[in-house]
């Protein structure tokens, strides 16, 4: 399987330090790279290999995913999920409860861009299920 350091080599932002901030809300191990806190928030989030993050709605704002490199996830609460692949464009509606994440045995980034809105908030939700997530 691909080393993080060899995934690098293929990425255009740095993948910055693991994700320790918000490890209660993935599967598996994630990393962070704010690249902008003002104004518009984004931040590139990498994720190892078989790593998701939590079911979740962003409240009032909603959020965009830019997908930069590897293979992953997307999927919205009661529908298919959505493979994605390096130019793949996410728009994430406020209000949506759905997840993102790493395939199986690739690894996966993309930048989060979060639609700035007065009042905007991120509920965390429960753990996309071994068994949901075997089922991709």
């Amino acid at each position: 399987m691909e080393s993080l350091q060899d995934f690098e080599k293929n990425t255009v932002f740095p993948t910055g330090e693991e994700n320790k901030a918000f490890e209660k809300y993935f599967v598996g191990t994630s990393y962070l790279n704010m690249l902008t806190t003002q104004g518009v928030g984004i931040g590139n989030v990498t994720f190892s290999p078989g790593c998701r993050n939590n079911w979740h709605i962003h409240h009032k704002g909603g959020q965009i995913l830019l997908v930069t490199a590897g293979e992953g996830w997307y999927q919205e609460w009661g529908k298919p999920a959505r493979a994605l692949r390096a130019g793949d464009v996410v728009v994430i509606p406020p209000e949506v409860k759905h997840w993102h994440g790493a395939a199986k045995d690739k690894w996966f980034a993309h930048l989060a861009v979060e639609v700035p809105a007065e009042g905007a908030s991120n509920e965390w939700l429960e753990a996309v299920s071994d068994e949901e997530y075997e089922s991709l």
